[in-house]
């Protein structure tokens, strides 16, 4: 028999063994080249034939594993990859970047953001970024010492916190305060406390500090926030005349100054007058019954031309013939002269016509409410007696409701993170 046609079973074991090395090399080679090369010189199946044969896909891999491979025969297989379907389970506060988070603590109230500040490090992080302390409002918060001291680290730009008690209240040296807005009006702070807080401001705008207990130190640190325009000072006390005329030759921005009903003498009241910049279009300086003269007023109508609304009340050496000299100010609105009390009635039935851009005249304790109608039908374009409170300079008007019913805005805005009791 040829031996081109003997069986397979009868050739020689060792050609056989010889052929299955040759071939175990042959296909560890392409292996090696990740691939089986083209051609008929292996034994195959049709079925293998036709895949050796087919275009080549570009994920093809051998799989020696699995169901394809339970008897001797290798199969060429290519699996789909199984797309995960995410879902929000699989979302976790730790994958979110800071922005994003920043974003959502936006929206927190006050105990909600402080609660949330001691989940971890990361949130207090967070939780005290300055970008969520620009605007504070602390009105009602007991123990506000400890409270302050955190807030006045965070950046805090806007500060809100009148008729708060601060006893014992240490101030570290924070570093320089952006501080803009600042309410601390009636609050119970100690004076080296306040001294330490505005000695780091300089970007002061908004002020007050009615009825605080002050320094020379205080208002020598105010000197240095040229950009103030509007500062409330009613009622305080312990600075002397020449640091208020310091104060106010480097202050020459401000518009509206509340500086009435404090501990001056003649000497304070002429560093006001005398020092005060063309910028001041809102004073009150009233309180000041045997301080106040004719010649002040004088020196303040030619330094203040601009002055639309003016508040002299309690001034007791004032008279009519003060009322030439007012007449000066041509874009007076607002004029209030209560309690002053040796200006006759007779003289202020000609203050329609001395006035003529008057809209507002305040003349409480002057006359008798038997008289009022009267002298308000010879003057039917003026408002009298309307406005009982001044509102020059500050916060709140003292007319607002305050307590929980009260809008609690500072100079007509509301602070974003409030205290609420």
């Amino acid at each position: 028999m040829p031996t081109d046609s003997v069986p397979l079973q009868d050739l020689p074991c060792m050609s056989l063994q010889g052929s299955m090395l040759t071939q175990s090399k042959r296909i560890n080679k392409r292996k090696s080249r990740g691939y089986f090369s083209e051609g008929l010189d292996t034994e195959c199946t049709p079925t293998d034939l036709i895949q050796q044969h087919s275009p080549r896909h570009k994920h093809q891999r051998l799989i020696s594993k699995g169901k394809e491979n339970d008897c001797s025969q290798f199969v060429l297989a290519r699996r789909s990859r199984r797309r995960k379907d995410f879902t929000s389970a699989d979302i976790s506060w730790d994958h979110l970047p800071d922005e994003l988070l920043l974003k959502v603590l936006f929206y927190l109230p006050l105990q909600d953001l402080l609660r949330m500040s001691i989940v971890c490090k990361r949130w207090h992080r967070l939780a005290f970024d300055e970008s969520l302390w620009h605007s504070v409002d602390l009105e009602g918060l007991t123990h506000m010492g400890p409270a302050l001291q955190q807030v006045l680290k965070t950046g805090v730009r806007r500060l809100r916190c009148p008729r708060s008690f601060m006893e014992g209240l240490h101030i570290t040296d924070t570093g320089p305060l952006q501080m803009i807005q600042m309410d601390l009006s009636s609050s119970i702070i100690p004076t080296s406390a306040l001294e330490s807080i505005i000695s780091q401001c300089r970007l002061l705008e908004y002020l007050s500090l009615e009825g605080l207990q002050l320094s020379d130190t205080i208002i020598s640190s105010l000197a240095k926030n040229p950009n103030l325009l509007q500062l409330n000072l009613s009622g305080c006390s312990g600075f002397s005349a020449p640091a208020l005329a310091d104060m106010f030759r480097s202050c020459s921005r401000i518009e509206q100054l509340n500086i009435s009903w404090c501990e001056f003498n003649s000497n304070h009241v002429k560093s006001v007058v005398s020092n005060l910049s063309s910028s001041v279009t809102h004073l009150n300086l009233s309180g000041y019954r045997e301080s106040l003269t004719l010649g002040d007023v004088k020196v303040l109508v030619v330094r203040c031309p601009h002055i639309q609304t003016l508040d002299l009340s309690d001034s007791t050496l004032l008279m009519a013939d003060s009322f030439p000299v007012l007449a000066q100010l041509k874009y007076l609105q607002h004029l209030s002269l209560s309690r002053c009390y040796h200006i006759h009635l007779a003289a202020l039935t000609d203050l329609g016509k001395t006035f003529p851009m008057l809209c507002l005249l305040d003349v409480f304790g002057l006359v008798h409410d038997g008289h009022l109608p009267s002298l308000k039908k010879g003057m039917p374009h003026l408002c009298i007696n309307s406005k009982p409170f001044s509102a020059i300079a500050r916060p709140a008007p003292a007319n607002r409701p305050m307590g929980p019913l009260s809008d609690r805005t500072m100079w007509n805005r509301r602070c974003r993170l409030r205290f609420k009791l």
